[in-house]
């Protein structure tokens, strides 16, 4: 199997804690990254996704103050995706860097649409934020 990472980063005039305490919360998914699913839900302590391929369950890393914001994504199929997500500060802003993963199978040109999807969401990440208070 070949491993490849492409490490997508986007910088955000707004203070880390901002922008983590958006992004940590599953209910903000579908404004930012609403090509991973419409609607969000939360079952006891699980949070499930609404995709176009069925319902996906969505786990954050424990919350912390370092602004790691990985996730494990359990597919309809039972496949497992684990995504490193940072916000990382820089002064009085912030630097997201998301590592996108080549699945098993996937093609490059899956992989370049993976790119260009995530790299759309970090943008509207950027926009949102940087607009004011989400």
């Amino acid at each position: 199997m070949t491993h490849e990472s492409r490490h997508l980063s986007v910088f955000v005039a707004r203070p880390q804690r901002d922008l983590y305490a958006f992004v940590v919360d599953p209910r903000n998914l579908p404004r930012w990254a609403p090509g991973l699913g419409s609607e969000v839900h939360r079952v006891d302590d699980a949070w499930f996704v609404e995709t176009p391929h069925g319902r996906v369950q969505v786990t954050f890393a424990p919350r912390n103050d370092l602004g790691v914001l990985d996730h494990r994504v359990v597919t309809p199929t039972g496949e497992v995706v684990d995504v490193p997500l940072r916000v990382l500060a820089v002064g009085d802003e912030s630097e997201v860097v998301f590592t996108l993963r080549r699945g098993a199978g996937m093609t490059d040109d899956e992989l370049d649409r993976d790119e260009q999807l995530v790299t759309a969401d970090l943008a509207r990440l950027k926009q949102i934020m940087e607009a004011g208070t989400p």
